[in-house]
């Protein structure tokens, strides 16, 4: 099971999910991510060494949609089937592919902001990584949703936060020096949103912003108001789904070709549901404690 990185929440939760399922079927679960999403060659090189140890299956989520393209056709070819999970990949020789229905996650942002704008303003987004297919569904469905939309809105600028907390605050601090006048933001990951809150928070900035993904810190950030709202994925259940799929293709059964998870939209008047808290909280404590997985 390789992720795209290894520190945030986001993925210790894609992780717990994962050891859910391989306590649940009883096999063995060998994670291994780069640090940061941003290290492609490290990933790659995980990837790499999974083929060689022969290893039953493989789950991935690729950081680039063509960079690996490389690795997966070589897993095929050494007859290990291969779950793509979280991001696409340029390549149809994988089993299945689990993730959040990204574009529409997008669109559902587009559709927050623009009516928390009364369909008209000026807006900047923070975006994530070149060559990412998750997070550039989600631009992809923002841009497209509010172009349809929301006419009035116009999208003044447009700045990659390279899955970075403190690259995602300076380029939003440019854009805010850039574009004074400046009445929402679009954030489309965890780190994209925490920098650009706090860059609004060290500026008593009353921009309207709208983020992706979950997290302790954005959580507390949209209760102090420097966030409106948050569309919001399951990891965990992510990482479960992914990690079950794998399974059902070791053991030669059939699995669908694309499973799409539904993102949610999150704000302080549903925070509270039981519902969004067991999304919110899953508990790692159990599946990343010594499980022996």
């Amino acid at each position: 099971m390789i992720p795209k990185a290894s520190a945030d929440i986001f993925w210790q939760s894609v992780h717990a999910g994962a050891v859910k399922s391989a306590m649940d079927h009883q096999v063995k679960i060998v994670w291994d991510g780069p640090p940061n999403e941003t290290d492609i060659a490290t990933e790659m090189q995980i990837v790499e060494t999974m083929i060689n140890r022969r290893v039953d299956a493989i789950a991935l989520a690729p950081s680039d949609k063509s960079a690996f393209k490389i690795v997966v056709d070589r897993a095929a070819k050494a007859s290990i089937p291969v779950v793509i999970y979280d991001s696409g990949i340029d390549t149809e020789n994988y089993r299945t592919f689990v993730a959040t229905d990204n574009y529409l996650g997008g669109s559902m942002g587009a559709d927050r902001l623009g009516k928390l704008l009364h369909g008209k303003g000026k807006i900047v987004m923070v975006k994530t990584v070149p060559g990412g297919a998750s997070t550039t569904a989600r631009e992809d469905g923002f841009r497209h949703e509010l172009n349809e939309l929301y006419p009035n809105i116009k999208i003044l600028d447009e700045r990659y936060g390279m899955a970075s907390i403190a690259q995602s605050l300076n380029v939003t601090e440019n854009m805010l020096t850039a574009h004074p006048d400046l009445d929402g933001m679009f954030c489309s990951n965890e780190s994209g949103t925490a920098g650009a809150a706090q860059a609004l928070k060290g500026r008593l900035s009353k921009i309207t912003l709208v983020g992706f993904d979950s997290s302790p810190t954005l959580l507390s950030l949209m209760q102090e108001g420097w966030i409106n709202s948050l569309v919001i994925q399951d990891p965990f259940r992510m990482g479960e789904t992914a990690f079950t799929e794998a399974v059902d293709a070791l053991r030669g059964e059939k699995t669908p070709k694309k499973i799409f998870l539904p993102p949610h939209l999150l704000d302080l008047g549903n925070l509270h549901d039981p519902a969004i808290q067991q999304q919110l909280y899953p508990d790692l404590k159990k599946y990343l404690g010594d499980s022996g997985y």
